[in-house]
């Protein structure tokens, strides 16, 4: 790509300008709000049921619709090189609802120039629904998109990793770029993602990966970024930027792990690595393998701040079936790790027990990778690349400033988070160390981040709103401190939540759930006593100016 050196604006007013125009449910990327025809309930549960998002409110809207531009503003003012690669955009799916399907499609041939998009894979992994099959290749014939559309199908079910492959096999544009088949891309989302691979054929891009709303088809931003991770038990996580990279809110920015899905890499690149493992089975580790090779094998990984992608994240339903053969993501993890992460390995099977002990099968074809591209070790990758990863994801977990139970001092009762899950709100029963058979999961960590967890998980204490009353909930936890900061202050026995500035509170009688509210020391529902605590740490812990 050497020879591409004068650069331009890629930007199309013109597309902007008819987009302006148009009107209609989604439009610009607005929600839809369910109808109130309580005739039409059954027919959006049982869609709900069968995609686990709103497939009703997907069939409202045009699968044309126009987005919201959530770029930062000096993104249109960016130049890419005048001459840029032609790409293979791959849609893996399997029982994908035909309208989210299209969407996908629509979003990408009406948003990318057409002089680099070479064409389009939709990689059918033995899906069933009636409109998947012929029909839709008819439909692609009637709307004259055959000539760029393809589709292939798998003879069964292959898995996610898989149909990638597949998809990357028959691809023949320069660039590979591969997505989930419920998105939709914003304007000008390609000259991005292609600018730093023409530089550098081994750098592989990620594009910011933006919320479409599972209920509303709402796209949300998402925030300024952040750099992928993984904590030891190989979920993934984000590692705040660097000083470096917020100073230029257009560059792309080095990443160690990408989320997964959603990245371009220049097929030469991607065939030299080997592709995917293709001993990795249907989902899971596939994006560790990726990243740690891309890394260790003299590339370069970064995410792109003016490419942005919508993505719909299900929610309420998991409708599919894993298609897997026992615990196929430990055994992926374990391929992982034997292949790429030397001596650190043994930080995984710590933290997952039994991955250590799974076979691997067969992982001569991806050791014979490393050794032919020289790649460096795993060493290299913690201390270079993910540098700061220990800081925010230890490998040793240390002591809790404050543990075990959380008892208020209002009602006489404790926090018991109950198992519950990400978004799930939590209150008060009665403690365990008063009657052992009264309560569920009170045992807490306050850790060196300022958050409060149940003990051996990895969900948090986290409000999102400065409103009077704001719910608080579980949920994922990032080690970023903001809506998951708490400080104890030891005089007052108060949790106090800085973002929004109010304190832990629970009702007098110990019943409904936690919230936040305005701090008031001397209200008892606002008092809390840690059943261990570390007096020095606390104390680092503590805020010091007045409530």
């Amino acid at each position: 790509f050497c020879e591409y050196s004068i650069i331009q604006n890629w930007e199309n007013v013109e597309e902007y300008r008819i987009d302006q125009a148009r009107v209609g449910p989604g439009e610009q990327g607005e929600p839809v709000k369910q109808p109130k025809d309580p005739g039409v309930a059954a027919e959006v549960l049982a869609l709900y049921k069968a995609n686990g998002y709103n497939a009703y409110i997907s069939d409202l809207i045009s699968v044309n619709r126009s987005v919201k531009d959530i770029r930062h503003p000096l993104c249109k003012t960016m130049e890419y090189h005048s001459k840029l690669p032609v790409v293979s955009v791959i849609f893996p799916f399997h029982e994908e609802h035909n309208s989210t399907l299209l969407r996908s499609v629509y979003s990408i041939i009406n948003r990318s120039p057409p002089e680099l998009l070479r064409e389009i894979i939709l990689v059918d992994d033995f899906s069933e629904k009636p409109f998947l099959k012929k029909p839709l290749e008819d439909f692609l014939k009637r709307a004259k998109l055959d000539h760029i559309v393809k589709v292939l199908r798998t003879k069964k079910r292959e898995g996610l990793i898989r149909a990638r492959q597949l998809g990357a096999e028959k691809a023949s544009g320069d660039i590979l770029i591969f997505l989930d088949a419920h998105s939709e891309a914003n304007y000008n989302w390609l000259p991005p993602l292609l600018d730093p691979i023409v530089e550098d054929y081994r750098t592989v891009v990620c594009p910011f990966v933006d919320v479409i709303d599972c209920d509303t088809y709402e796209i949300k931003p998402q925030d300024q970024g952040a750099r992928g991770s993984f904590d030891w038990s190989f979920n993934y996580k984000r590692l705040p930027l660097t000083r470096k990279d917020r100073e230029n809110p257009t560059k792309p920015f080095p990443s160690p792990v990408m989320a997964g899905g959603y990245f371009a890499i220049s097929a030469k690149w991607f065939w030299e690595l080997g592709g995917y493992d293709d001993g990795l089975d249907i989902w899971g580790g596939e994006q560790y393998e990726l990243s740690f090779k891309v890394w260790q094998c003299h590339g370069r990984m970064v995410d792109a701040p003016c490419s942005r992608v919508g993505h719909i994240y299900r929610c309420k339903y998991m409708p599919f079936k894993n298609a897997g053969v026992g615990d196929f993501v430990s055994r992926n993890y374990r391929r992982v790790a034997e292949v790429w992460m030397d001596e650190y390995k043994h930080h995984l099977f710590k933290h997952r027990p039994g991955v250590g002990a799974i076979d691997t099968g067969d992982i001569s074809r991806q050791k014979a990778v490393r050794e032919r591209l020289k790649c460096k070790s795993f060493d290299w990758f913690m201390k270079e690349v993910a540098f700061d990863q220990d800081k925010y994801y230890p490998a040793v977990e240390p002591k809790a400033s404050a543990s075990g139970e959380l008892r208020n001092r209002g009602a006489g009762m404790c926090v018991d988070t109950q198992f519950k899950q990400s978004n799930q709100r939590f209150g008060l029963r009665k403690c365990i160390s008063d009657d052992p058979t009264g309560g569920g999961e009170q045992n807490l960590r306050m850790t060196r981040w300022h958050d409060i967890r149940p003990e051996g998980r990895s969900v948090c204490f986290d409000a999102s709103t400065s409103e009077r009353k704001a719910p608080i909930v579980l949920f994922d936890c990032h080690s970023m401190k903001g809506n998951q900061l708490f400080k104890y202050r030891i005089d007052s026995e108060m949790l106090y939540h800085p973002v929004s500035n109010q304190c832990l509170t629970a009702e007098k009688d110990g019943s409904g759930f936690l919230f936040m509210d305005q701090c008031d020391d001397k209200e008892p529902t606002q008092k809390w006593v840690w059943q261990v605590s570390r007096l020095l740490t606390l104390l680092s812990f503590c805020f010091t100016k007045a409530l």
